[in-house]
């Protein structure tokens, strides 16, 4: 395999994570596990949304933990947003690193934020002018790029397009997504290639979720195709609330096992993600499914 010597994790699990959760975590847990997470090492962690509280009710305080979290010089701290008015939030809560999502299929752009894909990027192209001209840096996802839960399969050049567009309005970088985890290592490929044939390589995240098995898997394969940027999430929290069945993001310890039996470098400290993956499964009342984390718990640490 044609493996780098280091790859960079972005860590998602207090906002990707958190937000599928039904049991609402209190501001102050946030807090406390968002700074075990950053004494972990990570380079950037996604900490919050600012969105509707009717719809993503566990995001609602997402300038509370902004305020609250104890930032460190080598941690970049992110937020989601959906809209001016998000970033407007955003903005006044001191973020400095913004997310746009765009979708790569019709019926989950809709479905999603109620705009067809070209609204949503004449939207976004808005949002990004205003978070460049105040200094902010802009990440982007792209939904649904390995396959759609209303559409099916997806076109491959499609996501490639939408990606380039979304690289034009000033995203730093496009991830990936496999949003209801249906992705298989023989299909990341040649989404990756679509990809690379718009966008630079060096500009293309993954963010797989593990619904049925094979986001490691889909790593490795990646890895081969020359990408060195994943998300994941602390323990396997969370999913998508908008797609149905798309529970299981790639746990983060997993995916660290497997990349240190690699040989290929992260900056992550294992045993620091353990505790801050303990502190917060004690929080949402439900265990964690990494398969690394179960098995350190089940030996004590």
């Amino acid at each position: 395999m044609n493996l780098p010597q280091r790859v960079t994790l972005v860590e998602v699990g207090p906002r990707d994570g958190l937000q599928n959760e039904a049991e609402i975590v209190s501001t102050a847990d946030k807090i406390t596990f968002i700074n075990r997470l950053s004494t972990a090492g990570y380079s950037l962690i996604e900490i919050g949304a600012f969105v509707s509280p009717k719809w993503v009710p566990q995001m609602g305080d997402a300038a509370e933990v902004f305020a609250g979290i104890e930032r460190r010089a080598q941690t970049r701290y992110s937020a989601l947003v959906p809209n001016l008015a998000g970033l407007e939030r955003a903005d006044a809560a001191g973020v400095s690193d913004i997310a746009i999502f765009a979708a790569s299929s019709e019926a989950f752009s809709r479905k999603n934020i109620n705009q067809s894909i070209d609204q949503s990027l004449i939207a976004y192209a808005g949002v990004c002018r205003r978070a460049l001209d105040r200094g902010m840096r802009v990440r982007a996802y792209l939904s649904t790029a390995f396959g759609c839960p209303f559409e099916g399969a997806v076109d491959p050049e499609r996501v490639g397009v939408i990606a380039a567009r979304l690289i034009d309005m000033g995203a730093c970088e496009v991830a990936v997504s496999d949003t209801i985890g249906i992705a298989h290592p023989g299909q990341v490929p040649i989404v990756v290639d679509a990809v690379a044939t718009h966008v630079p390589v060096g500009k293309i995240a993954l963010h797989f979720h593990d619904t049925r098995g094979t986001a490691l898997a889909n790593v490795l394969a990646a890895l081969d195709a020359g990408v060195t940027t994943f998300d994941s999430s602390a323990g396997g929290l969370g999913g998508c609330p908008y797609a149905p069945g798309a529970t299981g993001n790639l746990a983060t310890e997993d995916l660290l096992y497997m990349l240190d039996g690699l040989g290929v470098a992260t900056g992550i400290d294992m045993n620091r993600l353990l505790e801050a993956s303990a502190f917060i499964e004690a929080r949402v009342g439900h265990a964690l499914p990494s398969r690394y984390y179960r098995a350190a718990a089940a030996r004590g640490m």
